[in-house]
């Protein structure tokens, strides 16, 4: 079984990183953290430490001081459960659920999950079924269905669903075999740009402009990671938008939050204008939303030549479910990690991963990505794409191998455990109490220095550049 600093070096080497770069970063801690057969802990350290060298590598770039970068295991599984360490005036989290989402049972005898935390998921769900949305009602007409039906229906009625598979299920499956060509991130170059100079500043990321048009949990974490780092980052909302309020406080750290009216050609506008002086641009929209509305990576490259563009997806760029919409929790069920967890538990049934782990290691992959790419753009020149999905992310975590007795772990539960991560600040909802980033950098500490605030609090404009 790979070690950490293995599993590192992979992910660092297959970006492009400099193999020495390697020698100043620090793994501590031992697995397992958190009770699971999976890797979970590691794939959380890994992903973060990524992210951590790439901005050491960059402040190595901009200053020519080299720094070194530690990153504790539990620290890191803890910062991958942010949202539930979260504290809000000292008042815990309110259920992370909607009223019927979850696990049925089907006619068939199988598992499907439903993801309905926003009301037109929901009503989707509610439509395909013909019943109202309460959890025994939803459960007596799904005993009418076949699990693999009743998920193809309710994704093309606009739902999000997924059937329980098995590993070899899912393996056997062409979107499986699809994404088994595809490497865990992807960087490549669109466009011809000059390189552009690093902007003046004190910190790896400092006078860099991120576009964040993401919601829910990968996608904003990516954001958060980069402002711990420095940048800029504008996460673009709009007013009609649903977003889940707990998870906008925790991953809105650091960042300023503006509306901007997209389906609008004022509003498009505005994003057009942003965009001309953006250095990252970082989507988790449904494949094509964005290009229908004029802002494909090749269409933004044109606006903004030099642009790092950064694209999440549920189920990658290829294959058949290219274009199918999913969160973490539906494609832990449906890749086969709920079926294999709950037989390693003794349970008819799925089982969840005790974190959501394919969203946050997605989003450290997104911000590790859309750094390694600014540093090659400032070497060379050129607009550049970096994509990344949560299966491929499933993907690589089924690779790294099974716990024997994981789900043995004590799972991190209770103050003690995890004050010494916790930091106490001030936002724009009341006192938070939230987890502190795990990637320490000996010379440019990270740290959030802009508050939580409720969406669209800021102007569509960046501030100046000191």
């Amino acid at each position: 079984m790979q070690s950490p600093a293995d599993i590192l070096k992979d992910i660092w080497t297959t970006a492009g990183g400099d193999e020495a770069a390697l020698d100043r970063v620090r793994l501590t801690g031992e697995e397992p953290q958190i009770p699971s057969s999976f890797r979970v802990a590691v794939a959380g350290q890994t992903t973060i430490a990524a992210a951590g060298l790439a901005a050491a590598e960059i402040w190595r770039l901009r200053s020519g001081q080299m720094q070194n970068v530690c990153v504790d295991m539990r620290h890191a599984v803890v910062e991958c459960r942010s949202e539930r360490y979260l504290r809000l005036d000292d008042k815990p989290p309110p259920p992370a659920w909607d009223a019927i989402a979850g696990v049925y049972r089907t006619g068939d005898g199988r598992f499907v999950r439903c993801h309905t935390n926003f009301p037109h998921h929901r009503d989707a769900v509610c439509k395909v079924l013909a019943c109202e949305a309460e959890r025994e009602k939803v459960q007596a007409a799904l005993m009418q269905w076949k699990g693999e039906d009743f998920e193809t229906a309710a994704y093309a009625a606009g739902g999000v669903v997924a059937l329980m598979r098995s590993y070899d299920e899912w393996s056997a499956l062409p979107q499986a075999r699809a994404l088994a060509q595809l490497p865990l991130l992807s960087i490549e170059k669109i466009g011809e740009a000059p390189p552009r100079p690093w902007p003046k500043g004190d910190r790896p990321l400092a006078g860099l402009r991120v576009l964040d048009l993401s919601r829910v949990i990968a996608g904003p974490v990516a954001g958060r990671t980069l402002a711990a780092h420095g940048a800029d980052v504008l996460l673009v909302s709009g007013p009609e938008l649903p977003a889940i309020p707990w998870l906008t406080i925790d991953t809105g750290r650091g960042k300023l939050t503006t509306f901007i009216e997209l389906k609008s050609e004022a509003g498009r506008a505005q994003l057009r204008e942003l965009l001309t002086d953006a250095d990252i641009f970082s989507q988790g929209y449904r494949p094509r939303a964005l290009a229908a509305l004029g802002f494909a990576p090749q269409e933004v490259a044109t606006i903004s030549p030099g642009i790092v563009y950064v694209t999440l997806s549920a189920y990658g760029r290829a294959g058949p479910w290219a274009e199918r919409r999913g969160f973490d929790s539906l494609v832990q069920t449906t890749t086969g990690f709920n079926h294999a967890e709950g037989e390693a538990a003794g349970i008819d049934g799925p089982k969840e991963l005790p974190a959501q782990i394919l969203d946050h290691a997605t989003g450290y992959l997104m911000a590790f990505g859309a750094m390694m790419a600014r540093a090659r753009q400032a070497c060379e020149g050129g607009s550049w794409h970096v994509r990344v999905s949560l299966a491929q992310t499933g993907r690589w975590l089924w690779n790294l191998g099974r716990l024997d007795g994981g789900l043995n772990t004590p799972d991190l539960t209770g103050e003690a455990v995890h004050a010494a991560f916790i930091e106490r600040v001030p936002s724009g909802f009341g006192t938070l109490k939230a987890v502190q980033h795990s990637a320490l950098l000996s010379k440019t500490p990270p740290q959030w220095s802009r508050p939580a605030m409720p969406l669209g609090s800021h102007p569509a404009q960046w501030p100046s550049r000191s």
